[in-house]
């Protein structure tokens, strides 16, 4: 997704971290997973299986379809924004963490010695991130279309850019893709903040219009006085 002199994605392919950060995020990703399942069965409904379902099938469509940011850089949508706005963050991060096993195990999308770390970025931190800036601005998703918009779009803008900083970190404690840390941070932050825009749109247009339809399917909205009507 991110090209230095060689790819450097947040998507990661084994051989880019050594195997001790490698296992070291794997436990990371089982322990945070773990904890997922556990708080995810308060989330589980009649109306939030199903939508579950339908959430990581669209995540597993949309980022097996690439959007150019800049020449030769392409970037495709994480997700966990998305998933936690309609599911819930526990729920949101079940959903990509599917989404990424199934990439890496049948697709070859993401190494599988890079699982937990692909796991700990994407499916954990971004969703935590995203369910958490969307929180914050909730009072102003209740607003009506343009608010809960606004809020997708700077929720998985967020969620974005704080995974890419994940992989970062990662790549700071254990990389050995043979590229220098300052060249990668600066690529990989940089281009994640367009990609980011790209990710908010996506993300903005999905709940908008889900919302539209049924916003009780929102998690985000849930249990919170709507000023103005979502079809509006």
């Amino acid at each position: 997704m991110v090209p230095v002199s060689e790819p450097v994605a947040m998507h990661m392919s084994d051989g880019l971290l050594n195997a001790p950060t490698s296992l070291l995020f794997v436990a990371v990703a089982v322990a945070g997973v773990g904890v997922a399942l556990v708080k995810a069965r308060g989330d589980l409904d009649d109306r939030t299986s199903p939508m579950a379902g339908l959430v990581a099938a669209f995540v597993f469509a949309t980022q097996m379809v690439n959007f150019p940011v800049l020449p030769g850089v392409s970037g495709h949508l994480l997700g966990g924004a998305l998933a936690a706005i309609l599911v819930g963050p526990w729920v949101g991060a079940l959903c990509v963490t599917i989404v990424l096993v199934v990439q890496s195990l049948f697709f070859a999308d993401g190494g599988v010695t890079a699982l937990g770390a692909n796991v700990t970025n994407m499916a954990l931190l971004g969703t935590a991130v995203g369910y958490l800036t969307a929180l914050a601005l909730r009072r102003l998703a209740t607003r009506g279309k343009g608010g809960l918009a606004a809020v997708a779009f700077v929720s998985a803008l967020v969620n974005t850019v704080l995974a890419s900083f994940g992989f970062v970190l990662e790549y700071a404690i254990g990389g050995q893709g043979g590229v220098a840390f300052g060249t990668v941070a600066a690529a990989v932050l940089g281009v994640h903040v367009l990609i980011g825009i790209g990710e908010g749109v996506i993300t903005a247009v999905t709940v908008t219009a889900v919302a539209a339809v049924r916003p009780d399917l929102v998690h985000l909205l849930r249990g919170v006085p709507q000023k103005l009507e979502l079809r509006a």
